[in-house]
């Protein structure tokens, strides 16, 4: 017998369910949780179709289904149930890693965050990662068979090419080396790897405060800088997958040596590293960006000057950002979010002064809605995404339903 001979002719009934199952499963898998009206009219599939395949895939475990209340009137909420699987998010940092586990809603279950040396090699890195999602699955009573993906996310460029991690990099453990082959190996699943900036932007897009904007730029301001952008609901990295790379944007060519052999870079003037070094002469070593923002809205005119001359430095370089990109909004996020009208007022007011009238009046500039939470919640999108041959393949195996199961309400609003 031919390996394809089971599968259904192209047009067949079976083959159009299973062309419907994976749309209507694509829809949760990017919305995570919609009521069945909004399935029918996200998919474009009649009412009925619907009921019927939620029905189905709620009997075989697939789906979970719960009452909520949509516009004042009663509906079905519907979501990837637990028992679909679960997905692994890592979120690299200069000096930590946080590592979660979520339902396929993109509801975290469970999280853990650890320090890191900062010249860790890749292998110990995803060591800890392995140890991490072995701890939280045991404390979750979760199997390690229901992991059906993961996500990750360094504070360095990507090779969309190769798979490479590229310089100038956070981790210079890592540089050089296909990071989401050797995670997968480690792992077990599918893992899909991607510049930290790139993740809190597809976070905000979908969740927080990009929702609405065609074309948006997320800022991690922290102790690297990036940026990540979306153009029409879609993540650009450019050709090699360096799209972004703001804090690499030379400010001043006779400034400071860069880690990236440049000088001048914006991340050398607006990186947390080099604010707090700025004021430890006289306010010590043991300072953290919240200290310096509440020290500033106390009145300590040091620690103020330090984040507004931080937010000049952003602005000018957001200015040239809009000239060239002509975004419709701007999202401040990574740690110098925090101090927001301390830094943003001040990224205003570069924007309108230094950037074309038109690109600059056009800009809406707004703070991260999802804080620290943004890499980690991109993490979880590109694991989705990375799942997605898994959860289908568990469409196609569901067995239907018994014509009596009451499991599912009528299709409501």
């Amino acid at each position: 017998m031919e390996p394809n001979s089971r599968r259904p002719s192209p047009g067949s009934p079976t083959s159009l369910k299973e062309a419907n199952q994976e749309r209507l499963l694509e829809a949760l898998r990017f919305a995570g949780t919609m009521t069945q009206a909004e399935l029918a009219r996200f998919t474009g599939l009649a009412p009925s179709t619907v009921s019927n395949i939620v029905r189905e895939l709620t009997a075989s475990g697939l789906l979970r289904v719960s009452p909520t209340v949509s516009h004042g009137r009663t509906a079905q909420a519907v979501r990837l149930s637990r028992g679909a699987g679960v997905l692994v998010a890592a979120d690299f940092g200069h000096r930590h890693l946080t590592v979660a586990i979520a339902d396929l809603a993109y509801e975290v279950l469970g999280l853990e965050r650890i320090e890191l040396d900062w010249n860790h090699r890749v292998h110990d890195g995803l060591a800890e990662v392995d140890r991490m999602v072995d701890a939280l699955l045991a404390s979750l009573g979760i199997g390690r068979e229901l992991v059906v993906g993961a996500g990750m996310g360094l504070p360095a460029p990507i090779d969309v090419r190769t798979g490479q991690v590229g310089a100038p990099s956070q981790l210079p453990g890592w540089v050089g080396v296909d990071a989401a082959a050797l995670a997968a190996e480690r792992l077990g699943v599918p893992v899909r790897v991607d510049n930290d900036a790139n993740l809190g932007a597809l976070a905000e897009d979908r969740w927080g405060a990009g929702r609405g904007a065609r074309n948006l730029a997320y800022l991690k301001l922290s102790d690297g800088v990036g940026a990540g952008l979306v153009i029409r609901g879609e993540l650009y990295q450019g050709s090699v997958g360096t799209a972004g790379e703001i804090g690499h944007a030379t400010m001043n060519e006779f400034g400071a040596l860069c880690r990236c052999g440049n000088r001048g870079c914006l991340e050398t003037m607006v990186a947390t590293s080099a604010l707090l070094a700025q004021l430890a002469p006289h306010h010590g070593d043991e300072l953290s960006i919240a200290d310096v923002v509440r020290l500033a809205r106390s009145g300590d005119v040091a620690c103020r000057r330090v984040l507004e001359d931080a937010g000049h430095h952003v602005g000018v370089a957001v200015a040239n950002l809009c000239n060239v990109f002509n975004p419709d909004r701007i999202i401040v996020g990574g740690e110098l979010a925090q101090a927001e009208e301390l830094v943003t007022d001040a990224v205003r007011r570069a924007v309108h002064r230094q950037g074309i009238p038109s690109a600059a009046q056009a800009v809406e500039l707004v703070t991260a809605e999802l804080g620290a939470r943004s890499q980690l919640l991109g993490a979880l999108v590109i694991a989705s995404d990375g799942a997605s041959s898994a959860l289908l393949a568990a469409a196609r195996t569901a067995e239907p339903a018994e014509p009596a199961d009451a499991a599912v309400a009528p299709l409501g609003t």
